[in-house]
């Protein structure tokens, strides 16, 4: 079983990809992990002519937004040949999320995990991603990190 970390990021693009040509056509979890919003959060998201959005209602738009980019690396891994299973997990508050992806590693004793070097977030680390580097300073399994094709 090959656990493949997926964001919608190029990076995680390409780390689907090259999880094919490498590992070849073994069953396949992809997953997505995504982090509660901050209760700060709605306010942000309100102005003078609406409502402020309920901090359950930007859950579900978080939840509904990670199930949709976990089904979009689905259809890639589908174009590829690829039979994969989609789980999308929610990272516990103060939780790290490379801390649940070895968890999820665990669940479905994956044999590798594989993840790109950089998420679909606005910081991007110098040499690797913050949550690449907790899933290969902290795992146990076998961790492949795959760079983006431009790095």
């Amino acid at each position: 079983m090959i656990l493949i970390c997926y964001d919608g990021s190029d990076s995680a693009k390409h780390a689907l990809t090259v999880a094919h040509e490498t590992l070849g056509d073994r069953p396949v979890t992809l997953m997505h992990v995504w982090s509660p919003p901050q209760r700060v959060l709605p306010d942000a998201f309100s102005d003078a002519s609406r409502a402020k959005p309920s901090i359950v209602e930007l859950e579900g738009f978080a939840l509904e937004r990670a199930q949709q980019i976990v089904q979009g690396g689905c259809a890639l891994a589908d174009e590829l040949g690829l039979e994969a299973t989609p789980r999308v997990e929610q990272s516990p508050p103060d939780t790290p999320v490379w801390r649940t992806i070895i968890d999820v590693a665990a669940d479905v004793d994956a044999d590798v995990i594989v993840t790109g070097t950089h998420g679909a977030t606005a910081m991007r680390p110098a040499l690797l991603g913050s949550v690449s580097s907790g899933v290969a300073h902290h795992s146990e399994r076998p961790v492949l990190i795959v760079p983006t094709a431009s790095d």
